[in-house]
């Protein structure tokens, strides 16, 4: 049997993350918390029911997940409609999500095989060549399923499509090297310099990540590196200073692009629907100075002789 990945999306003709127009694959499993994460939905390595208070029909006039759980009291109702999943007793057998006529439990997630994601990957085929495209993994981290990002990725290098990885890489690097052969572009960030801090705001310290980046530095791969700039954590301009010495001094520069991602209040629909609590809900900015800030930091790195720009596209 060939390996299965936990993919949680699949979206085409994405141009963010990587050149030219691509097929993105969003796999679940993540070893990070980050609380400006826009995807919790990636997370955990399971299938997962979203709920969507709004789009149930009721429980009196409905009632499907109620006949389909197998579990007793999960389903949580509030005036009707239901309103939240007790987790704890939940299954995670997603028949409620299959059995709700109207999409408000929302299913998290699914078991691919290798080949049902090529016969995705290549409808697109054409675009990737005119586009200078390819397939970018993305998750969640792939990492977390580094034998199916591998078994993929090999695919994808028999048919002659470029490859892209998006990883933390908060990962052994026996996993990661069993990727690289069929990785043609490295995708990763830096969030911040100071370990405690990181922790703080990420779950874990940074040191396997900035390891693994140096070491990935001397691969001679394309890597592409991201700073999410998030008010009051991380846009202090020591910390910046600080990241673009590791980037000289312990990256050796060996990096293509240096991108700056401002942060923004994404996914806290999400969260409200997996029952967790959003971690930036307090963040109050003004978007025109931050910007502003936010162009200054892009000003300082190219002037230390970092290729740096605002988002994810080179300006035509």
């Amino acid at each position: 049997m060939g390996q299965k990945g936990m993919v949680f999306n699949i979206q085409r003709f994405t141009i963010h993350d990587g050149p030219g127009l691509r097929t993105e694959i969003f796999l679940k499993g993540c070893p990070l918390r980050c609380r400006w994460c826009s995807n919790p939905e990636s997370w955990m390595l399971q299938m997962q029911p979203g709920v969507y208070r709004s789009k149930c029909i009721s429980q009196k006039k409905c009632g499907a997940c109620l006949d389909a759980c197998p579990g007793g009291d999960v389903l949580k109702f509030y005036r009707g409609k239901l309103a939240a999943i007790d987790r704890e007793k939940c299954l995670h057998c997603l028949a409620c999500a299959r059995e709700c006529p109207s999409e408000a439990v929302k299913q998290w997630g699914e078991w691919m095989t290798v080949e049902q994601c090529m016969k995705i990957i290549l409808k697109d085929r054409g675009y990737y060549e005119r586009s200078g495209g390819g397939v970018t993994v993305s998750g969640g981290d792939p990492m977390v399923q580094s034998d199916f990002v591998e078994e993929l990725f090999k695919a994808c290098k028999e048919e002659g499509i470029q490859t892209c990885l998006e990883s933390t890489f908060h990962a052994n690097w026996k996993d990661i090297e069993k990727v690289l052969p069929y990785a043609d572009i490295i995708i990763s960030d830096i969030k911040h310099m100071d370990p405690e801090i990181h922790k703080q705001y990420t779950g874990v310290d940074n040191a396997k990540i900035l390891e693994n980046l140096k070491r990935l530095s001397e691969t001679g791969k394309e890597l592409i590196l991201r700073i999410p700039v998030i008010p009051n954590v991380n846009d202090d301009m020591d910390n910046i200073a600080a990241t673009a010495d590791f980037i000289l001094n312990e990256m050796n520069g060996n990096v293509r692009t240096l991108q700056l991602l401002s942060f923004m209040r994404l996914g806290e629909e999400k969260y409200d629907s997996l029952g967790i609590p959003y971690g930036m809900e307090g963040v109050k900015l003004n978007r025109k100075s931050f910007q502003k800030h936010v162009e200054k930091i892009a000003e300082y790195c190219n002037g230390r002789g970092i290729h740096c720009l605002v988002g994810t596209k080179e300006k035509e």
